[in-house]
């Protein structure tokens, strides 16, 4: 009897741990893995420039930027707290912030971000931001105070959509390889382009 005892002891231990690993896996897959999610906002007064704010305060890798209009000081803050928490980050604008007043280019710039012009279409129009390779944010709404109070606009913020992030933000070096420095008209060409594409 004792011995089998001692066996029934041993199954009951052996199918325990087996039980624990199944949670652990289960523990660790979710926390490497979570479900993709959309969620819509609208202007005006509709909390688009809190949403972002709070988005990019999460990043910790790269934030990359395209704006067409940029003066929202919020927005230009929650970026100057991602470079000084050592995050990446790198905006390409359309040519009129160069000579908009209002324009946070000058307040980026100062915070020693990559801050650069893209003239080379008629309009650079893009409104996006991609964050740590997993979380697009874009839509009608413009960087700017405006377009959060008075105009009628739309922004989706996309997480963990990897297959979309990885495709904006290739088309994102695409631009930035035409782009330029402010005050300046030579493209800014540098050799970690490729490092830049294939980080996760």
């Amino acid at each position: 009897m004792p011995g089998w005892e001692i066996l029934e002891a041993k199954i009951i231990g052996v199918v325990l741990i087996a039980l624990a690993l199944r949670h652990a896996l289960l523990a660790v897959s979710h926390w490497f893995y979570t479900e993709p999610v959309i969620v819509p906002y609208f202007s005006p007064k509709g909390g688009c420039t809190a949403a972002l704010v709070a988005e990019l305060a999460t990043a910790r890798r790269e934030v990359l930027v395209q704006a067409y209009s940029f003066s929202s000081p919020d927005i230009a803050q929650a970026l100057i707290a991602a470079a000084a928490r050592r995050v990446r980050v790198v905006v390409l604008l359309d040519r009129s912030n160069e000579a908009e007043t209002y324009s946070e280019l000058g307040d980026l710039e100062k915070h020693g971000m990559e801050v650069l012009i893209d003239a080379s279409h008629a309009i650079a129009h893009n409104k996006l931001v991609v964050i740590d390779s997993r979380t697009v944010v874009t839509g009608s709404f413009n960087f700017t105070r405006q377009a959060e109070h008075e105009n009628a606009e739309n922004m989706l913020i996309l997480r963990d959509h990897r297959d979309l992030a990885t495709r904006y933000r290739a088309n994102f070096h695409t631009h930035r390889d035409h782009c330029h420095a402010p005050g300046t008209s030579k493209p800014v060409h540098t050799h970690t382009r490729r490092a830049a594409t294939t980080t996760t």
